[in-house]
């Protein structure tokens, strides 16, 4: 489930839509949580191999650390990919607006943080631009992206979090003892999925 001052809007032509926020979202807001209503289809599952249905859920789902596919039930899956996002994953399960976001901004995400399968050109055009999104960007920039959550993640009780209900009460647990006592934080590179130990 994406963040209710949300909606979509078309980008460009060439991008297509896109998700902006309608109020000013805080530095630390829940941006996006997977909820009960999330379509999970865990590796084998029949219509991850029907060419019927294969590229649809390829093209709106993300793959968590257990591999499976998870295709947002609202808009959460217009979300577009910008170097220099404003949202990220966090080890936690759920996305965190990592920098405030003023209302008409685009919220953007980093798409080398869900598991992607193959490299994709990146043409967000951003002065950080990498270039290229890969497989392995979540071992790479796991430590750096760290230092980003961090900040979000300590400033995630003084902000309103109108996604707290649909988070699980274990990860709600896990948050609240690093919130009091500084220790065990969840770190991204616990998202990876890997692909190669799994399939040997």
């Amino acid at each position: 489930m994406i963040h209710p001052h949300t909606e979509v809007r078309v980008v460009s032509p060439e991008i297509g839509l896109g998700v902006f926020a309608t109020k000013f979202i805080p530095k630390g807001t829940i941006m996006y949580v997977i909820d009960e209503m999330e379509l999970i289809y865990p590796d084998g599952h029949p219509l991850l191999t029907d060419e019927h249905y294969r590229k649809y859920i390829e093209k709106f789902s993300y793959t968590d650390q257990n591999g499976s596919r998870i295709v947002s039930w609202d808009y959460a899956k217009y979300m577009n990919h910008y170097c220099d996002r404003n949202t990220i994953s966090t080890g936690y399960g759920f996305e965190i607006a990592v920098k405030d976001i003023h209302a008409g901004e685009q919220v953007t995400d980093d798409y080398g943080a869900l598991n992607i399968e193959e490299s994709m050109k990146c043409y967000c055009g951003k002065p950080n631009c990498r270039g290229e999104i890969n497989p392995d960007d979540l071992l790479i920039f796991a430590e750096e992206w760290d230092k980003e959550i961090l900040p979000a993640i300590k400033n995630s009780h003084k902000v309103e979090q109108p996604l707290m209900h649909y988070v699980d009460d274990v990860t709600k647990n896990n948050l609240s003892d690093f919130l009091k006592t500084g220790k065990n934080f969840s770190t991204i590179k616990s998202l990876y999925f890997d692909r190669v130990k799994v399939y040997k």
